[in-house]
């Protein structure tokens, strides 16, 4: 069972009464809110995915940060997308990575002044901008990629390798749809 998820003994209790039934021994003490939404005497924050996934989120950035101090997740994506679709707008670019227009731009800027990419206006559409890599971009994502592979194995270190598949899968499922 992965740590976290919802034990068999609580969907029981929730069928059998009604209710929902807490276990305060299971992994490390907590469980997931499923109490009504009204109950606000037992919410614990402790319990709430979103608080969760905020706390594992910077876990995450601190090891990032700590292994990769020149590039920011974001630039990192940008630049790992770029690898991977050669030449794209910077629309195109920033909605692969789900960033919003403005923080496209800043980043865009940011790693231009690295060299890291070029800009060019689109050839059909004057009003669009075309992002690539430079060969300075192609040589920093190579060398970024094995540091970001042990960056997720730093971060998926507490999971055995069926949990942290499983895991990916999952967090993939709260992603919106395409």
């Amino acid at each position: 069972m992965i740590p976290g998820a919802i034990p068999s003994v609580l969907h029981q209790a929730t069928r059998e009464s009604g209710k929902a039934a807490r276990n305060t021994d299971y992994h490390r003490g907590h469980v997931i809110d499923i109490q009504p939404a009204q109950d606000t005497k037992r919410y614990r924050l402790d319990e709430q995915v979103g608080y969760l996934l905020r706390l594992a989120n910077q876990r995450h950035l601190e090891i990032f940060n700590s292994q990769l101090p020149t590039l920011t997740p974001t630039q990192f994506s940008v630049l790992a997308r770029l690898q991977e679709c050669e030449d794209i707008s910077q629309n195109e670019l920033g909605r692969s990575v789900g960033i919003d227009a403005a923080t496209t731009n800043g980043v865009i800027d940011r790693l231009g002044r690295k060299k890291l990419i070029s800009t060019q206006t689109d050839t059909k559409d004057r009003r669009r901008l075309r992002i690539s890599l430079t060969d300075a971009g192609h040589q920093a994502i190579r060398e970024a990629i094995p540091v970001a592979r042990n960056i997720t194995r730093l971060t998926l270190q507490q999971l055995g390798p069926e949990e942290a598949e499983h895991f990916t899968r999952l967090l993939r499922k709260l992603l919106p749809p395409p």
